[in-house]
Protein backbone atom coordinates (compact mmCIF):
# COMPACT_ATOMS: atom_id res chain seq x y z
CA UNK A 1 0.00 0.00 0.00
CA UNK A 2 1.48 3.50 -0.61
CA UNK A 3 2.18 5.44 1.86
CA UNK A 4 2.66 8.60 0.29
CA UNK A 5 -0.40 10.24 0.80
CA UNK A 6 -0.35 9.91 4.77
CA UNK A 7 3.15 11.17 4.49
CA UNK A 8 1.66 14.14 3.04
CA UNK A 9 -0.99 14.96 5.37
CA UNK A 10 1.80 14.39 8.27
CA UNK A 11 3.70 17.28 6.55
CA UNK A 12 0.46 19.59 5.83
CA UNK A 13 -0.55 19.21 9.36
CA UNK A 14 2.83 19.42 11.10
CA UNK A 15 3.56 22.91 8.62
CA UNK A 16 -0.12 23.88 9.98
CA UNK A 17 0.41 22.96 13.62
CA UNK A 18 3.86 25.54 13.58
CA UNK A 19 2.04 28.39 11.62
CA UNK A 20 -1.24 28.29 13.76
CA UNK A 21 0.07 28.09 17.40
CA UNK A 22 2.52 29.76 18.90
CA UNK A 23 2.66 32.14 22.14
CA UNK A 24 0.43 34.20 20.22
CA UNK A 25 -2.21 31.68 18.49
CA UNK A 26 -2.37 32.87 14.51
CA UNK A 27 -6.42 33.10 14.88
CA UNK A 28 -6.02 36.11 17.36
CA UNK A 29 -4.12 38.27 15.48
CA UNK A 30 -5.48 41.43 14.01
CA UNK A 31 -3.89 41.28 10.56
CA UNK A 32 -4.76 45.52 10.19
CA UNK A 33 -2.13 45.70 13.20
CA UNK A 34 1.02 46.19 12.07
CA UNK A 35 2.44 44.11 15.18
CA UNK A 36 0.01 40.96 14.13
CA UNK A 37 1.68 41.57 10.74
CA UNK A 38 5.10 41.06 11.90
CA UNK A 39 4.61 38.40 14.31
CA UNK A 40 2.97 36.41 10.81
CA UNK A 41 5.95 37.06 9.42
CA UNK A 42 8.26 35.99 11.87
CA UNK A 43 5.83 33.11 11.95
CA UNK A 44 6.03 31.89 8.62
CA UNK A 45 9.85 32.36 8.46
CA UNK A 46 10.47 30.25 11.42
CA UNK A 47 8.36 27.49 9.90
CA UNK A 48 10.14 27.46 6.52
CA UNK A 49 13.22 27.61 8.20
CA UNK A 50 12.73 24.26 9.92
CA UNK A 51 11.41 22.72 7.14
CA UNK A 52 14.21 23.48 5.03
CA UNK A 53 16.99 22.40 8.08
CA UNK A 54 15.12 19.29 8.25
CA UNK A 55 14.51 18.58 4.97
CA UNK A 56 18.52 19.08 4.22
CA UNK A 57 19.55 17.26 7.04
CA UNK A 58 17.71 14.01 6.29
CA UNK A 59 18.46 14.12 2.22
CA UNK A 60 22.21 14.36 3.88
CA UNK A 61 21.44 11.47 5.84
CA UNK A 62 19.70 9.25 3.50
CA UNK A 63 22.84 9.98 1.26
CA UNK A 64 25.48 8.46 3.99
CA UNK A 65 23.24 5.90 5.44
CA UNK A 66 23.37 4.61 1.39
CA UNK A 67 27.57 5.11 0.76
CA UNK A 68 28.23 3.97 4.24
CA UNK A 69 25.70 0.90 4.27
CA UNK A 70 24.82 1.85 7.94
CA UNK A 71 21.71 3.02 9.37
CA UNK A 72 24.14 4.94 12.21
CA UNK A 73 25.91 7.30 9.62
CA UNK A 74 24.18 10.72 10.31
CA UNK A 75 25.95 14.43 9.35
CA UNK A 76 26.22 15.08 12.99
CA UNK A 77 28.15 11.53 13.97
CA UNK A 78 30.09 11.90 11.37
CA UNK A 79 31.62 15.22 12.32
CA UNK A 80 30.42 17.07 8.78
CA UNK A 81 27.52 18.98 11.27
CA UNK A 82 30.29 20.22 13.83
CA UNK A 83 32.43 21.06 11.04
CA UNK A 84 30.21 22.90 9.12
CA UNK A 85 29.31 25.13 12.80
CA UNK A 86 32.82 25.61 13.13
CA UNK A 87 33.47 27.15 10.09
CA UNK A 88 30.32 29.32 10.30
CA UNK A 89 31.10 30.26 13.73
CA UNK A 90 34.54 31.33 12.37
CA UNK A 91 32.42 33.77 10.02
CA UNK A 92 30.61 35.08 13.45
CA UNK A 93 33.52 35.60 15.32
CA UNK A 94 35.90 37.60 13.03
CA UNK A 95 32.21 39.69 11.99
CA UNK A 96 32.03 39.22 8.29
CA UNK A 97 28.59 37.28 8.79
CA UNK A 98 26.86 41.09 9.16
CA UNK A 99 28.37 42.47 5.96
CA UNK A 100 28.11 39.01 3.59
CA UNK A 101 25.09 37.14 5.35
CA UNK A 102 25.97 34.58 2.31
CA UNK A 103 29.56 33.95 3.95
CA UNK A 104 28.20 31.86 6.58
CA UNK A 105 26.63 28.96 4.61
CA UNK A 106 30.10 29.06 2.10
CA UNK A 107 32.07 29.04 5.07
CA UNK A 108 30.10 26.11 6.64
CA UNK A 109 30.21 24.25 3.57
CA UNK A 110 33.98 24.57 2.72
CA UNK A 111 34.73 23.64 6.97
CA UNK A 112 32.32 20.54 6.03
CA UNK A 113 33.96 19.25 3.12
CA UNK A 114 37.03 19.33 4.76
CA UNK A 115 35.86 17.65 7.59
CA UNK A 116 34.63 15.05 5.60
CA UNK A 117 38.00 14.48 3.97
CA UNK A 118 39.87 14.81 7.05
CA UNK A 119 37.55 11.83 8.72
CA UNK A 120 38.36 9.78 5.15
CA UNK A 121 42.05 10.54 5.40
CA UNK A 122 42.07 9.45 9.17
CA UNK A 123 39.64 6.36 7.90
CA UNK A 124 41.92 4.95 5.43
CA UNK A 125 45.75 5.61 7.27
CA UNK A 126 46.10 1.23 6.78
CA UNK A 127 43.98 1.01 3.96
CA UNK A 128 40.33 1.23 2.57
CA UNK A 129 38.36 2.49 5.25
CA UNK A 130 35.61 0.32 6.32
CA UNK A 131 31.78 1.43 7.82
CA UNK A 132 33.04 1.80 11.79
CA UNK A 133 36.68 3.06 11.21
CA UNK A 134 34.70 5.96 9.26
CA UNK A 135 32.00 5.95 11.76
CA UNK A 136 34.49 6.32 15.11
CA UNK A 137 36.82 8.82 13.07
CA UNK A 138 33.70 10.81 12.55
CA UNK A 139 32.86 10.98 16.49
CA UNK A 140 36.53 11.71 17.15
CA UNK A 141 36.96 14.56 14.24
CA UNK A 142 33.41 15.88 15.76
CA UNK A 143 34.43 15.71 19.05
CA UNK A 144 37.51 17.67 18.25
CA UNK A 145 35.51 20.55 16.03
CA UNK A 146 33.14 20.81 19.17
CA UNK A 147 36.02 21.83 21.63
CA UNK A 148 37.92 24.34 19.09
CA UNK A 149 34.21 25.38 18.89
CA UNK A 150 34.00 26.06 22.94
CA UNK A 151 37.93 27.36 22.58
CA UNK A 152 36.36 30.02 19.99
CA UNK A 153 33.64 30.86 22.54
CA UNK A 154 35.49 31.38 25.55
CA UNK A 155 38.53 33.84 23.84
CA UNK A 156 35.15 35.30 21.74
CA UNK A 157 34.26 39.38 22.62
CA UNK A 158 31.01 39.36 24.43
CA UNK A 159 29.00 40.91 21.40
CA UNK A 160 29.55 38.24 19.16
CA UNK A 161 29.33 35.44 21.88
CA UNK A 162 25.72 35.29 21.76
CA UNK A 163 25.57 34.82 17.76
CA UNK A 164 28.22 31.42 18.27
CA UNK A 165 26.47 29.85 21.34
CA UNK A 166 23.11 29.59 18.77
CA UNK A 167 25.19 27.78 16.21
CA UNK A 168 26.08 25.21 19.31
CA UNK A 169 22.11 25.02 20.55
CA UNK A 170 20.39 24.95 16.86
CA UNK A 171 17.74 28.41 16.16
CA UNK A 172 15.34 29.24 14.18
CA UNK A 173 15.30 32.72 15.11
CA UNK A 174 15.89 35.79 13.09
CA UNK A 175 17.05 33.86 10.00
CA UNK A 176 18.20 36.50 6.92
CA UNK A 177 15.64 35.69 3.65
CA UNK A 178 18.82 36.32 1.68
CA UNK A 179 20.66 33.22 3.78
CA UNK A 180 16.88 31.36 3.94
CA UNK A 181 16.92 31.74 -0.08
CA UNK A 182 20.53 30.42 -0.88
CA UNK A 183 20.19 27.68 1.84
CA UNK A 184 17.44 26.36 0.48
CA UNK A 185 18.71 26.61 -3.54
CA UNK A 186 21.49 24.38 -2.16
CA UNK A 187 19.51 22.31 -0.40
CA UNK A 188 17.61 21.61 -3.44
CA UNK A 189 20.56 21.28 -5.65
CA UNK A 190 21.80 18.70 -3.74
CA UNK A 191 18.50 16.80 -3.17
CA UNK A 192 18.27 16.68 -7.38
CA UNK A 193 21.45 16.08 -7.13
CA UNK A 194 21.13 13.13 -4.55
CA UNK A 195 17.71 11.72 -6.99
CA UNK A 196 20.22 11.43 -10.32
CA UNK A 197 22.33 9.43 -8.20
CA UNK A 198 19.39 7.31 -7.01
CA UNK A 199 20.20 4.44 -8.81
CA UNK A 200 23.32 4.46 -7.98
CA UNK A 201 23.02 4.58 -4.17
CA UNK A 202 20.50 1.46 -4.39
CA UNK A 203 23.53 -0.30 -5.77
CA UNK A 204 25.45 0.45 -3.43
CA UNK A 205 23.44 -0.32 -0.29
CA UNK A 206 24.12 -4.00 -1.67
CA UNK A 207 28.25 -3.53 -1.00
CA UNK A 208 30.75 -1.58 -3.37
CA UNK A 209 31.70 -4.93 -5.43
CA UNK A 210 28.25 -5.53 -6.06
CA UNK A 211 27.74 -2.09 -7.10
CA UNK A 212 31.01 -2.40 -9.38
CA UNK A 213 29.76 -5.41 -10.71
CA UNK A 214 26.34 -3.54 -12.12
CA UNK A 215 28.31 -0.85 -13.74
CA UNK A 216 28.50 1.36 -10.98
CA UNK A 217 31.70 3.36 -11.05
CA UNK A 218 31.80 3.46 -7.57
CA UNK A 219 35.15 5.67 -7.25
CA UNK A 220 33.05 8.47 -9.03
CA UNK A 221 29.51 7.75 -7.68
CA UNK A 222 30.96 7.79 -3.36
CA UNK A 223 32.97 11.05 -4.03
CA UNK A 224 29.27 12.74 -5.36
CA UNK A 225 27.31 11.44 -3.17
CA UNK A 226 29.51 12.57 -0.04
CA UNK A 227 29.68 16.37 -1.71
CA UNK A 228 26.50 15.91 -2.14
CA UNK A 229 25.58 15.13 1.79
CA UNK A 230 27.80 17.55 2.91
CA UNK A 231 26.62 20.48 0.40
CA UNK A 232 22.73 19.34 1.53
CA UNK A 233 23.84 19.21 5.44
CA UNK A 234 26.31 22.52 5.42
CA UNK A 235 23.60 24.46 4.02
CA UNK A 236 21.58 23.23 6.84
CA UNK A 237 23.98 24.35 9.40
CA UNK A 238 24.94 27.51 8.15
CA UNK A 239 20.87 28.72 8.44
CA UNK A 240 20.24 27.21 11.84
CA UNK A 241 23.35 25.73 13.63
CA UNK A 242 24.30 22.89 15.10
CA UNK A 243 20.86 20.96 15.26
CA UNK A 244 21.61 16.51 15.81
CA UNK A 245 19.87 13.24 14.87
CA UNK A 246 17.57 14.86 12.38
CA UNK A 247 19.43 13.01 9.48
CA UNK A 248 19.25 9.66 11.66
CA UNK A 249 15.43 9.37 12.79
CA UNK A 250 13.71 10.54 9.40
CA UNK A 251 15.33 8.04 7.18
CA UNK A 252 14.89 5.31 9.66
CA UNK A 253 11.04 6.04 9.91
CA UNK A 254 10.60 6.94 6.09
CA UNK A 255 11.95 3.42 5.65
CA UNK A 256 10.40 1.36 7.52
CA UNK A 257 7.16 2.71 5.55
CA UNK A 258 8.19 3.01 1.99
CA UNK A 259 11.00 0.73 1.79
CA UNK A 260 14.98 1.41 0.51
CA UNK A 261 14.36 2.72 -3.01
CA UNK A 262 15.99 5.73 -3.21
CA UNK A 263 14.09 7.19 -5.54
CA UNK A 264 11.25 7.15 -2.88
CA UNK A 265 13.18 7.59 0.02
CA UNK A 266 14.96 10.66 -0.51
CA UNK A 267 11.47 12.95 -1.55
CA UNK A 268 9.74 10.77 1.14
CA UNK A 269 12.80 11.68 3.94
CA UNK A 270 13.06 14.99 2.98
CA UNK A 271 9.29 15.59 3.31
CA UNK A 272 9.47 13.83 6.84
CA UNK A 273 12.67 15.91 8.06
CA UNK A 274 11.40 18.67 7.49
CA UNK A 275 7.94 18.25 9.19
CA UNK A 276 9.96 16.41 11.99
CA UNK A 277 11.94 19.48 12.63
CA UNK A 278 8.74 21.60 12.40
CA UNK A 279 7.34 19.66 15.41
CA UNK A 280 10.72 20.07 17.16
CA UNK A 281 10.58 23.42 16.68
CA UNK A 282 7.02 23.70 17.93
CA UNK A 283 7.90 22.10 20.91
CA UNK A 284 10.70 23.80 21.88
CA UNK A 285 8.65 27.46 21.66
CA UNK A 286 5.53 26.47 23.76
CA UNK A 287 6.65 23.70 26.36
CA UNK A 288 7.99 26.12 28.31
CA UNK A 289 5.66 29.48 29.21
CA UNK A 290 7.91 32.47 28.29
CA UNK A 291 10.95 30.56 27.52
CA UNK A 292 12.33 28.67 24.85
CA UNK A 293 13.80 25.69 25.02
CA UNK A 294 17.14 25.35 22.19
CA UNK A 295 15.83 23.18 19.17
CA UNK A 296 18.60 20.79 19.19
CA UNK A 297 18.06 19.54 22.62
CA UNK A 298 14.39 18.16 21.28
CA UNK A 299 15.73 16.86 18.80
CA UNK A 300 18.77 15.04 20.48
CA UNK A 301 16.07 13.68 23.19
CA UNK A 302 14.32 12.09 20.40
CA UNK A 303 17.11 11.19 18.60
CA UNK A 304 19.08 9.58 20.92
CA UNK A 305 16.82 6.54 21.86
CA UNK A 306 16.38 5.90 18.56
CA UNK A 307 20.49 5.65 17.80
CA UNK A 308 20.24 3.09 20.95
CA UNK A 309 18.05 1.35 19.70
CA UNK A 310 19.23 0.88 16.11
CA UNK A 311 22.29 0.30 17.84
CA UNK A 312 20.67 -2.17 19.98
CA UNK A 313 19.15 -4.19 16.84
CA UNK A 314 22.28 -4.33 14.63
CA UNK A 315 24.58 -6.37 17.87
CA UNK A 316 20.92 -8.29 17.76
CA UNK A 317 21.41 -9.33 14.01
CA UNK A 318 25.19 -9.59 14.56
Amino acid sequence: MNKFPFLILFVLCAIAAGFLIGAVPLWSLDLSDPLSRGILHLRATRVATAFTVGAGLAISGVVMQAVMRNPLAEPYILGVSSGGGLGAAIVIAAGYSLTFPAAIPLAAFVAALLTLGFVYLLASAKGPPNTYDLLLCGIAVSALCSSLLMLLVSISHNQRLQGILWWMLGNMQGSDLRVLLLSALAIMAAFVAALLLSRDLNALTLGREMAHHLGINTRFAVTLALITATLSAAAAVGLAGLIGFVGLVAPHAVRKLIGPDHRLLLPASALAGGAFLVLCDLVSRTALENREIPVGVITALVGAPVFLFILKRKKANG
